[in-house]
């Protein structure tokens, strides 16, 4: 047996711990969602705990690891293994996690941005092995991105590079983002804008034929539940699906004018609403684009899909 590689992939409302062999391939892993709500201290004690317990089972020891790889849902700093700020989880501003789980290891602990974490799985193990340039896209609840350039992650100075859900499609829109903008491409396509997309498409008059009960709070409308809506054939979720892809295929022609790269691939939960979806994301990418594609660009979806952020995390010990 080849070297075990363990990631940790910590987001807002649940974190996974994963043991993962050379080629990608998960050998164990957990989740948990008992982190939520606690403070740093206590969450990382709790990480910990789980990956002593996830080693013990498999009869491993630090020493048989390379390194372990973190990927976590906030701004990092990458240089100095600091959460520069999260809008995921309580606290952490200006947090040394990296130190706070390297106080705890014997072996050298990695710390990155998850969609960083992604992409590097995506690029070693999945739909970006044997391309030198890529970029990840992260489309969940929020947008993140990870850039891979010359066979190597690009941070930027900070570490940050890569935000391309807070690059403006839409600048008279009504959509706020996270951020505090206007049509960020997060606040009009990602799961944070679901939830207003099928408001205003009611207050619109369009019928939906979702069997919602009468009392259904709408704040909750998701991606899973859009994806049963476009099943049965509703005309709103039907709609939604396709501006969210219009507004993605709008982003990664901006990404395309900015780095050039010749392949984009697509992770996270609404990569789950399929072939309509990546359609008419491609379509709108190549309707802008146009004659100004000399080489050939590729827009696909994951294919390390919903381990990502472990297998990721975990493949941060190979860079």
């Amino acid at each position: 047996m080849g070297r075990i590689l363990c990631g940790v992939d910590i987001g807002g409302t649940k974190f996974a711990i994963g043991l993962v062999d050379e080629k990608g391939t998960i050998i164990d892993k957990i989740y948990s969602r008992d982190h939520v709500g606690k403070n740093e201290e206590d969450l990382v004690t709790l990480v910990t705990e789980n990956i002593r317990e996830i080693m013990a089972r498999n009869r491993l020891q630090e020493t048989d690891l390379p390194g372990l790889g973190i990927g976590f849902a906030g701004h990092i700093r990458y240089r100095d293994g600091v959460v520069i700020t999260t809008s995921n989880l309580k606290g952490f501003k200006n947090y040394p996690l990296r130190e706070a789980f390297q106080t705890r290891f014997n072996t050298p602990v990695k710390l990155d941005n998850d969609a960083n974490a992604q992409a590097f799985g995506e690029y070693k193990f999945g739909a970006g092995q044997g391309v030198d340039d890529m970029v990840f896209l992260t489309v969940s609840t929020g947008i993140g991105a990870g850039i891979i350039i010359n066979k190597k992650l690009y941070r930027g100075t900070t570490g940050t590079a890569g935000e391309f859900g807070h690059t403006i499609v839409e600048p008279k829109s009504d959509l706020v983002c996270t951020c505090g903008n206007r049509g960020c491409l997060m606040a009009c396509a990602s799961g944070l804008a679901l939830p207003s997309l099928y408001k205003k498409k009611l207050k619109e008059g369009k019928k939906s034929i979702l069997p919602l009960p009468p009392d259904y709070d709408l704040s909750k409308i998701d991606g899973r539940i859009l994806k049963k809506g476009l099943d049965i054939g509703d005309p709103v979720s039907r709609e939604i699906i396709l501006e969210c892809g219009y507004y993605m295929g709008v982003g990664i022609y901006n990404i395309f004018q900015a780095l050039n790269p010749p392949l984009i691939v697509l992770g996270g939960g609404l990569t789950n609403w399929g072939d309509l979806y990546l359609e008419k994301i491609q379509s709108t990418f190549y309707e802008l684009a146009r004659d100004m594609i000399f080489d050939p660009v590729e827009i696909s979806v994951s294919e390390i899909h919903g381990d990502a952020g472990v297998i990721g995390a975990a493949a941060l010990t190979l860079e």
